[in-house]
């Protein structure tokens, strides 16, 4: 079976044949992308996009978080972006791509201008996020070293199939909705660390609404966008993966960042948290830190030398300092200018090695912290492990309600009554 039959034949998956816990694990994302977004709402890019929309005019139809309506392309490109202004939303290691901040505004804006149910949104979302993660582990890692943001990419096609689903479009004009989309993604990850990374989740969203929208009036495209000649993969991958065969949902492996940092950092953070607590570990204590990640993340979050609060966000040297400081790296607020010009922060950071391993994988970290009195702790984490439903629950909603306070578990109350819920209800709560 082709890539692209395998898509089209996700895309049109009866909704009977949806795994449950697949379904549990789309309601985890809806929450947390909701509250990402919420948090968002005041952060400069959030605003400037809010206003640049707003000036364009157009059918008010779907919400855009801390705005009013807009038209449903629109809504997703503002959404995408807001979501993704903190950094702090779900990561898919499998072909490594935020899924909800560019499928998500995607299937809300248009489940909104078509008045769908909540459960129908969530399922759309489903299916595009699937489909995401499949063509993203097709494209590979050479796709994302190459310098492509597959937040954007992979994501755009993700969106297209969750808003073709929600349009209802037929085989046919699914095919020519990705092929569309494979002339529209786009995403580079030189914009890391400035407003063009959350801009590229917006980018993925937008294109979604787009290119369904524009199948669903009769657009044609390239018959095979994917895989065809010159297509999307050949063009874009080094070397593309075999695609995985259908059968388990891939997307269910999707990780929840409990930092406000690259999810890359996060078995790092885990680890050294750890070992503060079981030794009373604090900076003063280290002679050095040696820390072996997985390549790819040399090239995302190793910044030697912050300049601004969000280029630490992608710093392994001033996160380690973070961790051993006291210094909360779950909150947003903690990621300041200022701490980025710390000479604290500066003078530890030249205590720490990172080497790039090929035999550790991107969700894990292994390493040693030497101490000055000549004392070794060697620790190690692995994201790969699922969390148990009750525990994930109770810290995405501790997640939320330090960013957005007693709004965290209202949130939580609409998410908790999808059943009885349309998309436009979930709308008034980004408003």
């Amino acid at each position: 079976m082709t890539l692209l039959a395998q898509i089209l034949d996700l895309a049109a998956m009866p909704e009977g044949n949806i795994p449950a816990s697949a379904r549990s694990m789309a309601r985890f994302s809806l929450f947390d992308w909701l509250v990402c977004g919420r948090a968002g709402v005041d952060e400069p890019l959030a605003v400037i996009l809010r206003n640049y929309i707003g000036a364009e005019g157009g059918l008010p139809v779907a919400s855009v978080f801390g705005g009013t309506q807009v038209p449903a392309r629109a809504a997703a490109l503002v959404n995408g972006a807001t979501s993704h202004a903190l950094d702090y939303d779900d990561t898919h290691f499998g072909h490594v791509g935020h899924l909800s901040v560019g499928i998500y505004p995607a299937a809300l804006a248009v489940g909104e201008a078509l008045g769908a149910s909540a459960s129908e949104l969530v399922d759309a979302f489903l299916i595009g996020a699937e489909a995401s993660v499949r063509i993203g582990m097709v494209l590979g890692a050479g796709h994302y070293n190459r310098g492509f943001h597959q937040t954007a990419t992979a994501g755009a096609f993700g969106a297209t199939v969750a808003a073709g689903r929600l349009y209802g479009l037929t085989r046919d004009q699914m095919r020519m909705a990705i092929g569309l989309c494979a002339t529209r993604a786009s995403g580079l990850k030189s914009q890391f660390g400035t407003m063009g990374k959350p801009y590229n989740a917006g980018i993925a969203a937008s294109n979604g609404v787009e290119c369904a929208g524009l199948a669903r009036a009769g657009f044609t495209s390239a018959d095979d966008g994917l895989m065809g000649a010159q297509g999307f993969v050949l063009t874009h991958a080094d070397v593309p993966h075999p695609s995985p065969p259908p059968g388990a949902f891939l997307f269910e492996d999707v990780k929840y960042k409990l930092h406000a940092c690259c999810h890359g950092t996060h078995a790092m953070i885990e680890a050294l948290a750890a070992l503060k607590h079981a030794h009373n570990l604090t900076p003063e204590r280290v002679a050095s830190i040696h820390l072996r990640t997985g390549t790819r993340w040399l090239s995302v979050c190793d910044i030697k030398a912050p300049r601004t609060g969000l280029e630490v966000k992608f710093s392994y040297n001033w996160l380690a300092g973070m961790v051993l400081a006291g210094i909360p790296t779950a909150s947003d607020r903690a990621y300041t200018d200022a701490l980025a010009h710390d000479d604290l922060m500066a003078d530890f950071a030249t205590k720490i090695t990172i080497e790039g391993d090929a035999a550790v994988t991107d969700m894990q970290a292994v390493g040693q912290v030497q101490l000055k009195d000549g004392g070794n702790l060697p620790f190690a984490y692995d994201l790969a492990a699922r969390l148990p439903h009750t525990l994930l629950e109770n810290r995405l909603r501790v997640k939320a309600t330090g960013l957005i306070g007693a709004e965290g578990e209202q949130i939580w109350a609409v998410v908790a009554a999808l059943d009885n819920l349309s998309a436009g209800d979930l709308g008034k709560r980004l408003r």
